[in-house]
């Protein structure tokens, strides 16, 4: 192993840039990619969730890095900052994000991916200033150890890079299933299409229905409007401050927890936090809780699985469980449905906040129990496969980053 600064084996390091946000022109009907530092974290990034235009690419000297460039977040609260990342087409940045455009002739993009991802603690042991942030010399003159031999340092790359590609491919199939479930709750209890006795779409083929004067709106012949708030307890999270901390020990959903693109939480995904048993018992969750996001994304709506620690959830969410346990997916996939609805119409101008009134008005149709069986069965079929897709990315990302730091150390060798 030998040991080279970042500076050293790259062709140039430097930070993004955010055009100025009060020109429109710099933004509206953008084409060019724009990363910023949430987006972190993930092996490779391949889209951005904002675009600026040519305008902003000609005048407010932004740069576009090449694709393979390294992005670490030099920013970000939580667990952010010292986040790495590969872009995999040509984008710009904002200034929290060092990139990295390694030379290739000298080293794999790949390898130096893995390596600075077991530095992740000694990078954000770099931060400076009050809110701890990194800066570019610092990660200029960052040390990293790799073969000297290209094809070595490849062949290492390759090994990790077979265990994110089966993690990929089971986010790929969890994606796939979590969209199958989406459209049968539109096609059953949107469209109203759901089986009929004879196994037909039920309003497409010519099925009863009765006008509702609640909904303005017809629904099927024998099926029932209620508000939320009949048929859902709602509870809003823990507020706490320094004063609270104690000596037991919590995983915590906090909103960002929330707001991703998952439709399932993950105990194994969440903070830890230290605080005083009465506050703890107080925020318990379980297995099964459905978690409304109150900001950040207001309205999100994600399900805690696979629990069997203590979890609790922060201030800024509100956990809903239906009275009757039988109408928990029906709800899931209704407030999943409403996601936009209710951000729209949540209160505050800056930063919208969804509250439990707004939620407790929501009216839903509840089908004959008939269907509603046939609707848990499906979820109780799906749920079990993407938990357990969950679960096996889980184990292989332990044992990816079980062998991560002894293949950068030596420790364990490939044939090249």
């Amino acid at each position: 192993m030998i040991e080279k600064r970042l500076i050293d084996i790259s062709k140039n390091i430097s930070s993004g840039i955010t055009p100025l946000r009060s020109n429109d022109e710099f933004w509206t009907d953008g084409t060019i990619p724009w990363l910023k530092t949430e987006q972190l974290g993930e092996k490779y990034i391949f889209d951005t969730n904002e675009y600026i235009t040519e305008k902003a690419l000609q005048e407010a000297n932004v740069k576009i890095f090449p694709e393979n460039t390294l992005s670490i977040a030099m920013y970000g609260e939580g667990k952010t900052r010292g986040n790495v990342s590969i872009l995999k087409r040509p984008m710009a940045t904002n200034q929290a994000c060092c990139n990295i455009e390694l030379d290739e002739e000298k080293v794999s993009s790949e390898y130096v991916y893995y390596f600075l991802k077991t530095q992740y603690e000694n990078l954000r042991g770099l931060s400076s200033g009050i809110r701890k942030n990194l800066n570019t010399n610092d990660i200029k003159n960052f040390v990293v150890r790799l073969p000297e031999n290209l094809k070595t340092q490849q062949s290492i790359a390759a090994v990790l890079s077979a265990l994110d590609k089966k993690i990929s491919l089971n986010k790929q199939i969890n994606a796939r299933l979590e969209e199958m479930a989406k459209t049968l709750y539109d096609y059953w209890f949107v469209q109203f299409d759901f089986p009929d006795a004879n196994g037909k779409p039920y309003k497409s083929s010519g099925g009863e229905m009765v006008f509702d004067e609640t909904l303005k709106r017809e629904i099927p012949k024998g099926w029932e409007v209620k508000s939320l708030g009949e048929i859902v307890n709602f509870k809003n999270g823990i507020n706490y401050s320094s004063d609270d901390v104690g000596d037991s020990v919590s995983y915590i959903v906090n909103v960002r927890d929330v707001s991703n693109s998952s439709i399932f939480i993950h105990e194994d995904d969440l903070d830890i936090v230290n605080l005083q048993s009465d506050k703890l018992q107080a925020y318990q969750i379980k297995e099964n809780t459905i978690l409304v996001a109150r900001s950040g994304n207001p309205g999100a709506t994600r399900l805690l699985i696979n629990t069997n620690k203590l979890v609790v959830y922060c201030g800024f969410i509100i956990a809903a469980e239906p009275k009757e346990s039988n109408l928990l997916n029906l709800l899931f996939w209704f407030l999943k449905n409403q996601e936009e609805r209710i951000s729209d119409i949540s209160a505050g101008t800056v930063l919208k906040n969804v509250s439990q009134d707004v939620l407790k008005r929501g009216c839903i149709v509840i089908p004959d129990k008939f269907i509603l069986n046939k609707f848990n069965e499906f979820n109780r079929n799906i749920f079990a496969e993407i938990s357990s897709m969950i679960k096996q990315n889980h184990r292989l990302t332990q044992l990816r980053d079980f062998l991560l730091p002894m293949l950068m150390n030596g420790q364990v060798s490939v044939a090249e």
